[in-house]
């Protein structure tokens, strides 16, 4: 069995727990102050964690608009599809969960497509907050709409040649 390391982040927009292997990060999740008693972190930090923080970092400070860290996380072979479209969707750019399923050949889908977008767990990375109402409004992230909003803006800024406010 492989060994499972955590860390906790703290970002500017809330506590990042990362879950990683020695080859990749498995979870990248917001969670609460008072979960983060909870936690053991890991001692001996793997240098994957160190790469996905430092990424982490210089997103936001608007320095990356990609990342580079190998992730990995289980899902059916849909779930993995749609997460799959989801790390697609360009920097400073969203989709709607009609076009998201659109893209993926199956416009009926868009419920499914929902439902694996909020089974996604690793934030940011594989960008879930990309995914909007068909109206544009700021429906289904599972950290909350502030984050999200906050992930939206912060990317269009960049995407317009707006410095961070990081």
């Amino acid at each position: 069995m492989e060994t499972k390391y955590t860390q906790i982040y703290y970002s500017p927009i809330g506590i990042i727990k990362i879950v990683a292997s020695d080859s990749c990060i498995e979870e990248l999740v917001f969670i609460e102050e008072a979960e983060v008693l909870k936690i053991e972190q890991s001692e001996n930090i793997p240098p994957i964690i160190h790469q996905c923080t430092d990424e982490l970092i210089e997103y936001f400070a608007g320095k990356r608009k990609s990342f580079s860290v190998p992730i990995h996380q289980e899902g059916t072979e849909f779930q993995q599809r749609v997460w799959k479209e989801l790390y697609e969707v360009p920097f400073g750019k969203n989709l709607s969960y009609g076009e998201l399923a659109k893209k993926m050949g199956n416009y009926n889908a868009v419920r499914a497509v929902a439902a694996a977008n909020g089974k996604n767990k690793i934030a940011i990375i594989v960008p879930c907050h990309r995914i909007v109402g068909a109206d544009k409004s700021l429906v289904g992230y599972a950290w909350g709409k502030t984050r999200k909003k906050w992930l939206l803006q912060h990317e269009f800024r960049l995407a317009l040649g707006v410095q961070s406010l990081f």
